[in-house]
């Protein structure tokens, strides 16, 4: 009759490969345990939709009123950049936006500016006016084909009924070109400034792939 065999028949010389393999089966186990943990608890812009769906804003007021702002902005300063720019194309907080006053808005476009903002502005503001409409032109351009993938991926549309990126007029384009983002932004209404936020990051990702320095893709 044949015995079968387990690892604690193992002989003194087998026992330590028994033992390695018991941890590296272990470690591997709780690696795939914290990656699917981390991967559920991403914010994505999904998630970021169903929280702007979940809360009425215009049955809040005082404190709960200011979280769920905060909340909001939290949630989509935790987003990816690609991401981040599929909820600002989506215009996935639209209508919130169109429920705030003209304090919150300017506190949610403060809040959510992406780190390094300024210094994009600055950098804008120092480059010859024919860099300038070339660095608008491609960046409008990116986003249009982003905008063409969201569409073609079947994405709902924004509450307010449209999710196209912002048209620039060519009198706004000519008027960024000549006087710059950094004064256009510092002169701008908080709706202007949500408006154009999706091509104000697009120039900044442009920036920091360092396409912007370079004139071209």
């Amino acid at each position: 009759m044949k015995m079968r065999y387990s690892p604690g028949m193992a002989g003194p010389r087998q026992r330590p490969i028994w033992i390695a393999a018991i941890i590296i089966a272990a470690a591997w186990g709780f690696s795939t345990a914290g990656y699917l943990a981390a991967k559920n608890s991403r914010m994505t812009a999904e998630k970021l939709r169903a929280f702007a769906q979940s809360v009425e804003l215009g049955k809040l007021s005082g404190e709960a009123r200011a979280k769920a702002i905060g909340d909001l902005a939290d949630k989509l300063n935790s987003l990816s950049p690609e991401e981040r720019r599929r909820a600002r194309l989506e215009r996935i907080w639209q209508r919130w936006f169109d429920e705030m006053t003209e304090e919150e808005k300017a506190t949610f476009i403060d809040a959510t500016m992406p780190t390094g903002f300024k210094q994009m502005l600055a950098s804008f503001e120092q480059m010859p006016e024919e860099r300038r409409r070339s660095a608008i032109g491609d960046a409008m351009r990116r986003l249009k084909e982003a905008q063409a993938e969201v569409s073609r991926e079947g994405t709902p549309p924004a509450e307010s009924g449209t999710n196209q990126p912002p048209a620039l007029s060519p009198e706004l384009q000519q008027k960024i070109t000549k006087i710059g983002l950094k004064t256009f932004y510092g002169e701008s209404s908080a709706q202007t400034k949500a408006e154009i936020a999706p091509l104000l990051e697009e120039l900044q990702r442009t920036m920091e792939s360092g396409r912007m320095f370079r004139g071209g893709r």
